[in-house]
């Protein structure tokens, strides 16, 4: 079995960050309880838990007890009985209290994947971890059942060497039948339980690129990682090349964007983890509920446009912009895959593939001469047809008939709001000069 479809082993600690645990245990006993609020406040942000924020709001308040006490009073004598008693035992709470809690939280705080850290159900985790102490006892309630005595002799006895060599591997993600959707959680049925550092739990969907799939990264915040095609880590050159364009979208602001988060290339797994958007393609939202209003779309062709803006502006040609790269979250429309397509053309470029999805090409790209930023201005324009009317601009029957109409007709542009159609007319026009650029979008949208 590849050691990634495997859990991993948790590191070893290095014995600098446990000595640094202890010296964060004892800062309570070290400062007599007044350091506590912060060492626990410290363990509330790093591990964001409502009950070490609630613990770290007690200890502030006995210390800022006893700093009101002292600044009313010029000499503790004076104190009343109540307030002398409070402060007493506030102080002591934040003392011995505060160090008692610290030691019991040390290796919660310190070290990631511990037992008391709070990440994702833990049966799921033993599951992956300890495979075989459930296999042993599925078929312990069935002996009596006819069909399984007759086949226990024959396996020593026929041919056992197969037997070990046959059982399926976890199957390669990029060749599972999943529906080619980047959005809805599928249930885990078989595939990778970990890549890397994350922890998949769940199925995202699978295009042209590879699988996509849920995970949970060390601290249990959910990303999206997308596991790429084999053949790209095949070549050095090619991965060097990779490595770059994904570096260089990591730059991109990330308002309207998922942003890119890691990037990994063994000589057998290639994956890039970006943030989890929870919400539905706009591919999917339309199918599901219509086309959008004149509002909706206007507000959805300003983001878009934004986030176009803000990746060109990194130096980045889309290159495959389309409604199912587009989520809807609760915040917003995102775009996703910014820069994937070209890092994988490059892959590709002695495979003579032309990325895109073929009712979103520009007359650049079917023609199979250079692309740039005007090439997603004219996929923005088409994707904003299809969110106006949920037809696609160009038609959606068979491949050649539709590039034919991307590089001789003009689309039906009348579902489009009158204040959208001019330009949308301008963005789809055949020459890429004459594009405007995603700034000018966003001022001829709000002017």
């Amino acid at each position: 079995m590849h050691p990634y479809w495997q859990p991993p082993q948790q590191p070893q600690k290095p014995a600098s960050n446990v000595a640094l645990s202890w010296l964060w245990a004892m800062v309570p006993l070290f400062t007599c309880g007044f350091g506590t609020p912060f060492a626990i406040g410290y363990a509330a942000a790093k591990k964001r838990s409502p009950w070490l924020i609630v613990a770290t709001g007690i200890y502030a308040l006995n210390f800022v007890i006893f700093v009101i006490a002292i600044a009313s009073y010029e000499d503790t004598k004076l104190w009343p009985t109540w307030l002398d008693t409070t402060t007493t035992i506030g102080l002591c709470v934040n003392w011995f209290g505060g160090l008692a809690h610290t030691l019991i939280i040390r290796r919660g705080v310190f070290e990631p994947g511990y037992a008391w850290q709070p990440v994702q159900p833990q049966a799921v985790q033993q599951t992956v971890q300890q495979p075989p102490q459930y296999q042993p006892q599925r078929p312990m309630p069935m002996p009596p059942r006819p069909a399984y005595p007759p086949q226990q002799p024959p396996r020593p006895a026929h041919v056992p060497q197969p037997h070990l060599n046959t059982p399926p591997q976890p199957p390669r993600p990029f060749t599972q039948p999943t529906h080619p959707s980047t959005m809805g959680v599928q249930p885990r049925h078989q595939g990778p339980q970990w890549l890397g550092p994350y922890r998949v739990i769940g199925d995202l969907g699978q295009g042209g690129q590879g699988a996509v799939y849920l995970g949970v990264d060390q601290r249990g915040q959910k990303v999206a990682i997308k596991v790429l095609h084999a053949h790209i880590a095949k070549d050095r050159e090619a991965q060097a090349r990779f490595l770059r364009e994904v570096d260089a979208a990591r730059r991109v602001a990330p308002f309207s964007t998922a942003r890119v988060l890691d990037v990994n290339i063994t000589d057998d797994l290639a994956y890039v983890v970006s943030e989890y958007v929870d919400g539905v393609s706009l591919e999917q939202l339309v199918k599901e509920k219509g086309p959008r209003t004149e509002d909706g779309l206007t507000r959805l062709a300003l983001a878009t446009a934004g986030a176009l803006a803000a990746i060109h502006k990194a130096g980045i040609v889309h290159r495959d912009f389309k409604p199912s790269n587009v989520l809807i979250g609760s915040d917003g429309p995102r775009v996703i895959d910014f820069g994937i397509a070209k890092a994988l053309d490059q892959v590709n470029a002695t495979a003579s593939q032309v990325m895109g999805t073929p009712a979103y090409m520009s007359p650049e790209q079917v023609g199979g001469r250079p692309v740039g930023p005007e090439t997603d201005i004219f996929a923005w324009a088409a994707t904003m047809v299809f969110a106006a009317s949920g037809k696609n601009a160009f038609g959606q029957d068979t491949i050649p008939a539709i590039l034919n109409r991307i590089i001789n007709h003009q689309p039906d542009l009348s579902e489009l709001p009158v204040s959208l159609r001019a330009l949308a007319a301008s963005c789809l026009d055949k020459d890429p000069a004459n594009r405007p650029t995603a700034s000018d979008i966003m001022l001829r949208i709000v002017h």
